[in-house]
């Protein structure tokens, strides 16, 4: 693809945000092409992208108009976003105030700087034909312009046509006078020869005037009663009716369609589904609700086979899917209660995906075996070498992936050998934290394979 792209640099910092006037200028030609790069940065590092984080574009454009948009990921580990300006957007010439904000799935956000940029209106585009009273794109819309008005002209002719034969028709007040004269001598005439005669011109009959006393009401015949009552269509066998009377009749929605029981934040999951009864249901529930089987909101079924003399479910599971396709289940027994929620592990979570880390603070990356992370089912697996260690107390890297709490450990060395010490802070910071009682400190690496819990 080829873009007219346009990068800017920002600080996400809490100092003063000025407005900045760019000398960013797009076209109203620039279709699908007017693309603008944000790198962003952090305490002078690369602000990194994850899953949990989103940028988000508000433009204000000469017109008022307003957009509120969805950024694209150029580099998740560069701290990289794009957006590229829609057709319509595009169309919106002069000059545009724009704000850009980072949010997070955890509720927080971020207001990173706010600035201007140009959309200067293509010749194309601007009215300088004061002889053309519409705009012409090409020669089809000029064609298709040009039948319009033609159609247009010939209707008014036929109109002002028929106006003229209307004018031809119109007679003087006095043949009008004789026309009407002549009509009502001949209505007058006819209605005097037909006051006179008494031969029954309208054939009335005894039955047509006797009705009255009589009731008006066809009755069907027998046959028709027959194949009434032998119509199996409209009327239900027996069959049918001991079919239908056993059916199941516990619904498992509501009655559009949607799930049965709806749990929200202020809820707890396992009071919801309880309180349901004997049934089987679905059910969707807030990431918040208290017992909920994942931070993120789930759907799914549960079917409760037994319940206590309170009608509350006392037997029974739960499986939950997530908005990010994990699966969870869970059991519930009268005896011990609710057995707790497990994840459904996939072929994903038991084959992962191996990154590179990037170093920072002088740490050098072994080339023949790369300092690589994986993260599986809530663990951050660590494995590979890195050398030219720093000083001692200095993050060598930085995840997003964070434990509950501080996780020290040991990893060989490779030179003089021994041990190095390190810990993944609650920050996401793997710091080096010196050699083990009585090892040499000049190493040529350090060699991990080593799987840190995160909960």
């Amino acid at each position: 693809m080829i873009y007219n792209d346009a990068s800017l640099s920002f600080e996400v910092t809490s100092r003063t945000k000025t407005n900045i006037h760019t000398n960013i200028q797009y076209s109203t030609r620039d279709i699908g092409t007017a693309k603008i790069t944000f790198k962003l940065a952090k305490d002078g590092d690369p602000l990194p992208i994850s899953n949990a984080t989103h940028g988000k574009l508000f433009m204000r454009m000469a017109d008022g108009s307003e957009f509120y948009v969805n950024m694209e990921v150029g580099d998740a580990l560069g701290g990289v976003l794009f957006y590229v300006l829609t057709d319509d957007q595009i169309r919106h010439s002069g000059t545009v105030m724009a704000e850009l904000y980072v949010s997070y799935d955890n509720g927080q956000s971020l207001s990173v700087h706010k600035f201007s940029f140009e959309i200067d209106k293509a010749l194309i585009d601007a009215n300088i034909a004061p002889l053309a009273e519409y705009y012409i794109e090409d020669f089809e819309d000029l064609k298709a312009d040009i039948n319009k008005t033609t159609d247009e002209i010939n209707q008014t002719l036929n109109e002002i046509k028929a106006k003229f034969n209307e004018f031809e028709n119109i007679e003087t007040k006095a043949g009008a006078q004789e026309k009407a004269n002549a009509a009502e001598a001949n209505a007058k005439a006819y209605t005097d020869l037909h006051t006179v005669k008494t031969d029954n011109p309208h054939k009335v009959t005894k039955a047509q005037v006797g009705l009255a006393n009589v009731d008006n009401v066809k009755q069907a015949a027998k046959t028709d009663f027959d194949t009434h009552v032998a119509d199996n269509v409209r009327h239900t066998t027996a069959d049918e009716r001991t079919k239908w009377n056993g059916s199941q009749l516990v619904k498992i929605t509501n009655d559009i369609g949607n799930v049965l029981v709806s749990i929200g934040d202020t809820d707890d999951f396992y009071t919801k589904i309880t309180q349901s009864g004997r049934r089987f249901g679905t059910f969707y529930s807030t990431g918040k609700a208290a017992n909920a089987a994942s931070t993120n909101s789930t759907r799914g079924f549960f079917h409760m086979t037994a319940t206590d003399s309170n009608g509350l479910g006392t037997f029974g599971y739960v499986i939950a899917v997530d908005w990010q396709n994990n699966m969870f289940t869970n059991y519930l027994d009268l005896n011990s209660g609710w057995q707790g929620w497990r994840r459904v592990l996939t072929s994903s979570d038991l084959s992962p995906a191996w990154n590179n880390v990037t170093l920072i603070n002088g740490a050098t990356q072994d080339t023949n075996r790369p300092f690589k992370f994986s993260v599986s089912n809530n663990v951050l697996m660590l494995r590979g070498s890195f050398g030219t260690l720093p000083a001692i107390g200095t993050s060598v890297a930085k995840f997003t992936n964070k434990p509950t709490q501080l996780v020290d450990f040991v990893v060989p060395t490779i030179g003089s050998y021994g041990t190095a010490r390190f810990a993944l802070t609650t920050d996401g910071d793997l710091r080096y934290d010196g050699m083990a009682a009585n090892d040499s400190a000049s190493v040529s690496r350090v060699s991990f394979n080593i799987g840190i819990p995160l909960w």
